[in-house]
């Protein structure tokens, strides 16, 4: 793509050949290079050499007799030079003759190459490239890239150049970007014409890389920025991706030409192109999406083709860069006229844009490959590349902002009959506006009315839920205290019959006999006096749980607190179905000790996940239609599990039962007020509730597990230190 750099930083080589015509001279019959003037794009050593495969320190005296060499053209490509053994040492030779004028002037050689080099004038050695030695493997090319170099002439005018010379082995010699490899290109020039045409190549060739890099540094700035404000446009993104690959491609150019060892030529070269191609997609695939194309069978085509391409330039020889550069570039260029064709058909807004830009691109790459010859770089070849190079570019840019300006100028349009329709309709709402907010204060007085009676209604259900709790805590107490109060019944019965006996011992004598029934009598005053205290304790406990609650925390076993309301809410649904009975099972961390909590309220809580329970597994048992298997309902017993544990800073309790559990879809609703899943009338919904609230008013948490049909579980977790 790139033949305006088809040699690294080599005078013309065109130029130089006429140059040699006009100003130098081939002595066949001496073999002796006459050299009269040096233009000022200096002259091309190309004709006189001599060639010899070996090495001897001899070969560079003048006085050796080279007649026998074989006669060679160093210039040519090192595939052009079989002669040239891949390993080993060879030698060049060149009888150079200067006219007496130009041993005035300081001179410079001027010399690329493909191998490494020792430069002899005379005998003497004056320069060195790359590291030489008679070791092959040891052996590393270098490549000087013309860059001027003192030529250190005698003053009589015949001058012996010679060169020893070797190529490194196994390396790999690119045809990229048209490049050839001369085993050795040697021109003469004086020191500030060469100077001059150096620095002028050099920023011609920098110039015009930097150019084309800040142009793709914008472009992928802009479209990048575009496509992060608008992703919907996508066209925006690849775009993008093929301007950073384009800037890439830009600083690699600039880079290789400080690459002076040959052997990674190859793969900066192979590197720059791969960029070029894959940014072509990208190329191809944004316009694709900008004129709403589909792709199809060619794209994938193109895909493959693009492989093929890189694999071609790792080839050597220059068939597959003389194809694959021509046919890809055109191929990818020939598909992006086609769509723009179809988009124009398709009326398209905008995309004679890119047919424009399509065809500058084919004119000018055209013209590039035919004015563009091996070894040339002028100003008509560097413009035609750099219009091939960015005309699709700068068309894609220009219709996303004709694109741009259309939508915004469609979007100020809508804007401008939005404002005239909210003109319209500003009288409509002011109205409207008076009118709702009349409706509005008539509607929150109503809503007030509304919530005040609410409000009533939910003190009403709450002072319910809490009656209900009380009515059920107070049938467990009573048939709690009905066991002591029949201990005391019944020993003062006893006591009253002893005391008649006694008298009657008394009354015939019988001491002994009187004071052991005295003694039996003082037994059964303790029993009578232990069930009174136990039948006291339980009347206070009602009390306790009867009264408003202070909010004063105190130290509690929770053990004990869990244990009694478990009896007391059994023998409550006792009192209520005499022919409920279910299995209780504890299991009571003895390590948890006393936190500090709200007796009253954690009572309550407790009290209210154990009716839940016993009702659960009692509902159960109840409604055989809830056993899948008939035989399950015989086999089934209710038993309810209450367990605490201390973890860490926490103690958690966890109250279980296998009912029918919770179905699912209301688990996460179980706690908000109101919703009950008991039938119509046997709950308000307010006991999970309030025990929601008052966990989280001691700073727990309370959580419920539940698989429907088998079990459900509470978990509780209090912290033991508040």
């Amino acid at each position: 793509m790139r033949k305006l750099l088809l040699r690294y930083f080599v005078p013309a080589t065109l130029i130089l050949i006429l140059s040699n015509k006009c100003f130098s001279q081939f002595d066949s019959s001496q073999n002796i290079f006459h050299l009269k003037e040096l233009p000022t794009e200096g002259v091309l050593l190309d004709k006189g050499w001599k060639f010899h495969a070996g090495d001897n320190p001899d070969y560079a005296k003048p006085e050796y007799d080279d007649k026998a060499w074989q006669a060679i053209n160093p210039t040519l490509d090192i595939h052009d030079l079989p002669q040239i053994p891949k390993s080993g040492v060879v030698w060049f030779r060149l009888h150079l003759f200067l006219d007496s004028n130009l041993l005035k002037e300081q001179l410079a050689l001027v010399i690329q190459q493909s191998g490494a080099s020792e430069i002899y004038l005379n005998g003497s050695l004056i320069y060195s490239f790359g590291v030489f030695d008679i070791d092959p493997a040891k052996v590393k090319a270098y490549d000087p890239l013309a860059q001027p170099v003192v030529f250190p002439v005698k003053k009589d005018g015949q001058q012996i150049f010679a060169v020893r010379y070797a190529l490194q082995p196994r390396v790999k010699y690119t045809a990229i970007f048209a490049t050839y490899n001369p085993a050795l290109t040697t021109s003469i020039n004086t020191m500030d014409a060469a100077n001059r045409n150096y620095r002028q190549f050099i920023y011609f060739l920098k110039g015009s890389n930097s150019f084309q890099a800040g142009i793709f540094f914008i472009l992928t700035v802009l479209h990048l920025s575009f496509f992060l404000f608008y992703r919907l446009q996508k066209a925006n993104l690849y775009f993008s991706l093929f301007a950073l690959l384009g800037l890439m491609f830009e600083l690699l150019m600039l880079f290789k030409g400080n690459i002076h060892w040959v052997k990674q030529k190859f793969y900066l070269f192979n590197l720059t192109i791969d960029v070029s191609l894959i940014g072509g997609l990208f190329m191809l695939t944004a316009i694709y999406y900008l004129l709403e194309q589909k792709r199809g069978r060619w794209y994938s085509t193109l895909i493959i083709l693009e492989v093929l391409c890189m694999v071609s330039f790792a080839l050597p020889g220059y068939l597959g860069w003389n194809i694959a550069s021509r046919l890809f570039s055109t191929l990818i260029n020939l598909e992006i006229i086609r769509i723009s064709f179809a988009a124009v058909k398709r009326k398209k807004r905008g995309a004679w844009i890119m047919v424009g830009g399509s065809l500058c691109y084919l004119i000018c790459i055209i013209a590039f490959f035919v004015a563009g010859q091996p070894g040339t770089v002028d100003v008509f070849t560097n413009i035609v590349f750099n219009l091939a190079w960015l005309s699709i570019p700068v068309a894609t840019s220009i219709y996303l902002g004709l694109d741009f300006a259309f939508t915004s100028r469609s979007l100020k349009q809508k804007l401008t009959e939005v404002e005239q329709l909210s003109h319209e309709k500003q009288q409509i709402l002011i109205s409207q506006k008076e009118t709702l907010e009349q409706q509005v204060t008539e509607r929150t007085a109503e809503l007030n009315q509304s919530l005040k009676e609410l409000k009533e209604t939910q003190s009403q259900l709450i002072q319910q839920e809490k009656m209900a709790s009380l009515g059920e805590l107070t049938a467990g107490i009573a048939h709690e205290i009905q066991n002591p109060l029949n201990f005391v019944n019944n020993f003062s019965e006893v006591n009253g019959e002893l005391i008649s006996e006694m008298k009657n011992e008394l009354l015939s004598g019988n001491k002994e006999e009187a004071i052991s029934i005295a003694d039996d009598i003082k037994d059964n005053e303790q029993k009578i006096l232990h069930h009174g205290k136990r039948a006291d304790a339980i009347v206070k406990g009602m009390l306790q749980h009867s009264r408003a609650s202070t909010g004063k925390k105190e130290p509690t076993d929770i053990n004990a607190l869990a244990d009694e309301y478990l009896r007391l809410s059994y023998h409550g649904m006792r009192a209520k179905d005499k022919s409920f009975n279910a299995e209780i099972k504890t299991d009571f961390d003895a390590s948890i000790g006393k936190i500090n909590i709200v007796p009253q309220d954690i009572g309550r809580v407790l009290l209210n996940l154990f009716n839940n329970a016993f009702y659960a597994v009692n509902e159960k048992k109840k409604n055989p239609e809830g056993f899948r298997n008939p035989r399950d309902l015989e086999t089934y017993e209710p038993a309810v599990f209450v367990k605490t544990k201390k973890i860490n800073d926490k103690v958690e309790i966890k109250v279980s039962d296998n009912g029918n559990g919770i179905p699912q879809k209301v688990v996460d609703k179980i706690f908000q007020p109101f919703f009950t899943t008991k039938p119509p009338g046997q709950g308000t919904g307010l006991g999970l509730s309030l025990s929601y609230d008052i966990i989280k008013a001691h700073g727990g948490e309370i959580k419920v597990e539940s698989k429907e049909g088998e079990r459900s579980k509470f978990i509780i977790e209090l912290p033991t230190k508040l």
